[in-house]
């Protein structure tokens, strides 16, 4: 298994189903992430740090088997901005 670490841009969903699979860059590297596709549009957004691990295609694309988020997730941000708002309110 190949590893690398870097900055996510360019996130495009390619397929919508059960299993959506994801497009995604992680610095100059063209990867694909199908089998946490769900889970990996909840907690990752353009400009986080990742690592991940996984297997080079056919068609030189990094076929994604496991991903680490470095930092706080996309969901954990946005649970904060909403609880920092809710408190606010009182």
């Amino acid at each position: 298994m190949i590893k690398k670490y870097g900055t996510v841009t360019k996130i495009k969903i390619l397929q919508i189903g059960a299993r959506p699979l994801i497009r995604f860059s992680l610095n100059d590297t063209n990867c694909l992430i199908a089998g946490h596709g769900l889970n990996f549009l909840a907690e990752v957004d353009e400009g986080m740090k990742l690592v991940i691990s996984g297997y080079y295609n056919q068609r030189n694309q990094l076929v994604v088997k496991e991903y680490h988020v470095l930092g706080p997730t996309k969901i954990l941000i946005d649970f904060k901005k909403i609880k920092k708002e809710f408190i606010g309110k009182k």
